[in-house]
């Protein structure tokens, strides 16, 4: 059972928390059980982990803030082993380097800055930057599966939602905009019925053309016989 100091710290760290947020840190006790919180840390732009959301808890000891907390992280990431303690300075793992005046806040913002950094530890894994992006991508609809996490953070299954919503939407617009206008459907159709129509009289043009019968050869040569006669006319003259 937790001690009365112990309660009254967390109570008052939750307090400060609610007052003053955390830059990409949301942090919450259980309902059941204020010696267990749960946290989210938000991925920093510019970072393989910019747009996830990393769900995880912390395990308070009864002596808090004596004795330092167990940390873990539920959401897979990349960087730190799933439902495994983290081994840091400011966790269980390093009790003789604990110090009573840091609080959750500082814990957490600990971790953030630790997760951003590639050092090993235990609990710790390497990934590619290509595989801590496609997890932080798909981090949050992990964590909405989750009950737990959806009971305690609603605000981010709303935002999950939201996604959902955006990304069925997108499709929809891309074929609006890809149709054709209804509108330029009769200007297309006078221009393909004016198109038609000349083809038509240009077809007629041949077909003239074609049956037009040739100058006979035989009156093409009487013809330049009778010219000569007349041009000689004159001369017989003289």
């Amino acid at each position: 059972m937790a001690e009365k100091s112990c309660i009254k710290r967390l109570q008052k760290e939750y307090r400060a928390l609610c007052k003053e947020p955390v830059s990409h840190v949301v942090a919450r006790p259980s309902p059941s059980d204020i010696l267990e919180w749960h946290y989210v840390l938000e991925g920093s732009e510019g970072t393989p982990f910019a747009g996830g959301y990393y769900y995880g808890k912390i395990k308070f000891p009864p002596e808090y803030p004596y004795k330092p907390p167990g940390i873990s992280m539920t959401t897979p990431n990349g960087r730190f082993m799933t439902q495994k303690k983290i081994c840091l300075s400011m966790s269980d793992f390093h009790p003789e380097s604990w110090n009573p005046m840091w609080s959750v806040s500082s814990i957490l913002t600990g971790l953030l800055s630790f997760m951003m950094d590639n050092s090993p530890t235990t609990g710790s894994v390497n990934t590619t930057t290509a595989e801590k992006q496609r997890l932080a991508k798909s981090s949050l609809s992990f964590n909405c599966k989750n009950a737990t996490f959806r009971k305690i953070f609603p605000e981010y299954v709303e935002k999950y939602n939201q996604q959902q919503l955006s990304e069925q939407a997108a499709p929809e617009r891309v074929s609006l905009d890809t149709s054709p206008d209804k509108s330029s459907r009769p200007v297309l159709e006078k221009k393909l019925e004016s198109n038609g129509e000349d083809m038509k009289r240009v077809d007629g043009l041949k077909e003239v053309r074609k049956n037009r019968k040739p100058f006979p050869t035989w009156m093409m040569l009487l013809l330049f016989s009778i010219f000569g006669v007349v041009m000689a006319l004159p001369l017989l003259q003289l």
